[in-house]
């Protein structure tokens, strides 16, 4: 197991240059588990330290918060959902996306399948699992879409059930359907003894409502300082050679992140697998943002019902500078 000290030292560099290395401290948004492998892998394989970068990894969790960590001083960079980003933003704390490593959303609606929903609009009159927190807006845009309340139960409406980061409401049945992401929580229920055949997925996706995960973000202020714009450019290169090391040998990514889960709470066999699924998400991406991913998010949220996560699109919220310069 790895201890998550200052990067540099853990790689077992020498004090001096530890102390010449520029730090960094990244925020991830939740537990350590392969959703965040690149990080660890460069972390491991020395990248960081080939960009003499001293880069220490905090774990997320139920009680943190990225945005609230960087706005505290907690964090140079944070993992975060565009929706929470945008709408920290609109609220007065200016994040800013400089990298985009997921590619594709993960977010998806996991329902039994006896309980007659075949398609989207057999979703009404029902109970629906649902993430909040900022994760709740793509659900509500999709059911705003479909043309479904949201206020309860009806033939043109649904019960909105606030999940916890946990599959016991489908399972209890006092849900017909959850939220899942296609690297966890889809697999606990399947590890509960559900086989994919008594199941019905929904990808947002598939849906086109899905919006931005896992993108990197700072506080604006700090891209007007020559020297933190400098360490993030190394910062974003050596991340995404990380992650597309991870790509191309997940179950060694697997593995490395077990050894920095200082909880011994992961499982080889769900982190080999989550690794498989998360290297789905990250493919096609280099690690910039595709502006009209960013479009798509923007117009998702907007459309977000009559209680949207942003009331007018963003501007500045995100940034090429970094990538531009990292990446070409």
């Amino acid at each position: 197991m790895k201890h998550l000290i200052a990067g540099a030292v853990a790689l077992g560099l020498s004090a001096g240059v530890a102390q010449a290395a520029d730090e960094v401290t990244l925020q991830l948004k939740w537990v350590t588990q392969a959703q965040f492998a690149g990080y660890y892998v460069a972390l491991e394989k020395g990248f960081y330290e080939e960009e003499e970068l001293d880069v220490t990894i905090k774990a997320g969790g139920p009680d943190i918060a990225p945005t609230q960590v960087i706005a505290g001083g907690g964090a140079d960079v944070v993992v975060e959902w565009m929706p929470a980003a945008l709408a920290a933003r609109e609220k007065g704390l200016p994040l800013v996306n400089i990298a985009q490593p997921f590619k594709s959303s993960g977010m998806m609606l996991t329902c039994w399948n006896d309980v007659g929903i075949a398609e989207p609009a057999d979703l009404a009159n029902r109970t629906l699992g649902v993430w909040f927190f900022g994760n709740e807006f793509p659900f509500m845009s999709w059911m705003s879409q479909l043309g479904i309340s949201t206020d309860g139960k009806s033939e043109a409406g649904v019960e909105v059930l606030k999940q916890g980061f946990n599959v016991d409401p489908l399972l209890q049945r006092q849900a017909d359907c959850i939220s899942t992401m296609t690297y966890n929580e889809y697999w606990q229920v399947i590890d509960a003894g559900v086989t994919p055949e008594e199941l019905i997925t929904f990808k947002y996706e598939d849906q086109g409502v899905a919006t931005l995960e896992d993108g990197l973000y700072v506080l604006e202020r700090n891209l007007s300082d020559p020297a933190f714009v400098a360490k993030m450019e190394k910062f974003v290169r050596a991340s995404m050679r990380g992650w597309k090391y991870a790509e191309e040998n997940p179950d060694e990514a697997a593995m490395i992140v077990l050894e920095y889960d200082e909880t011994g709470a992961q499982t080889e066999n769900h982190q080999k697998r989550m690794m498989g699924e998360v290297a789905k998400l990250t493919a096609g991406s280099n690690g910039a943002l595709d502006p009209a991913d960013y479009e798509r998010t923007v117009a998702t949220l907007l459309a977000g019902g009559s209680d949207p996560v942003i009331t007018a699109a963003p501007e500045g919220a995100w940034t090429s500078v970094i990538t531009d310069a990292a990446l070409n």
